[in-house]
């Protein structure tokens, strides 16, 4: 079965050119040509990657890949004329798992698309709703396994400790825990003043998984009662 990807922007000549450019790689291509048309698709179509432009009519891109994020975990590229590094972490930050520049190289694009397909369907998330070995959140996919944390698709190098903390959260998406709760269930004995230490694991944890650790998007604290792994 060919994998569909959805190509979405307000330039027809563009969707045109990109979508001859993935059909000769024998992939099923669908096209949109604003935000509002690319949610449709995405809501009456198996879509397996998008990749999207940034200022278009009726809803921007960047707007309509937060939408998908809310219903989706596919593989999301923005494909944009702002090259600004400023841009392109927004564009991350809201959901994106890629940024390309305008103009792009034709065979740089091919190659992504690529990567990013082996790695979803790799990491099992077309069948995350059915899957007992993969917990996916967000970017975020847990092998319980493995006991290995990928992030877009990549393995994250976490020490004993810090993967014991993620095989918690991870296995309990959205719950709140107290730092004495998850210090007691991964150093397996009480807790003795447990925050600091609780806190300076999550701190490290964040550095390797959020975008902007001051401003986490996964592992986050809730405050005067503990840590939780927000459920995307």
């Amino acid at each position: 079965m060919k994998e569909c990807i959805l190509v979405v922007d307000d330039d027809r000549e563009i969707v045109k050119a990109i979508a001859l450019l993935l059909e000769k790689e024998e992939y099923c291509v669908l096209k949109a040509y604003d935000g509002m048309q690319a949610l449709e698709m995405t809501a009456e179509h198996p879509v397996q990657l998008i990749i999207i432009d940034v200022m278009m009519p009726k809803l921007d891109g960047l707007s309509a890949v937060m939408k998908i994020r809310e219903r989706k975990n596919i593989p999301i590229i923005v494909l944009s004329a702002k090259s600004e590094d400023t841009d392109k972490v927004l564009g991350l930050s809201m959901g994106a798992d890629d940024y390309v520049a305008k103009p792009y190289h034709a065979g740089e694009l091919v190659a992504r698309v690529k990567s990013h397909l082996r790695r979803y369907t790799s990491l099992g998330d077309i069948h995350a709703s059915i899957s007992s070995v993969n917990i996916v959140n967000g970017k975020l996919c847990y092998n319980k396994e493995e006991k290995v944390l990928y992030a877009d698709g990549e393995p994250v190098k976490l020490t004993a400790t810090e993967t014991k903390i993620m095989d918690l959260l991870m296995c309990n998406l959205g719950r709140v825990f107290p730092a004495e709760e998850i210090y007691r269930r991964v150093w397996n004995e009480e807790a003795y003043a447990a925050e600091n230490t609780v806190m300076v694991h999550i701190r490290r944890i964040r550095e390797k998984i959020e975008y902007n650790p001051k401003e986490p998007e996964y592992l986050k604290v809730v405050w005067g009662i503990g840590y939780k792994m927000e459920k995307k």
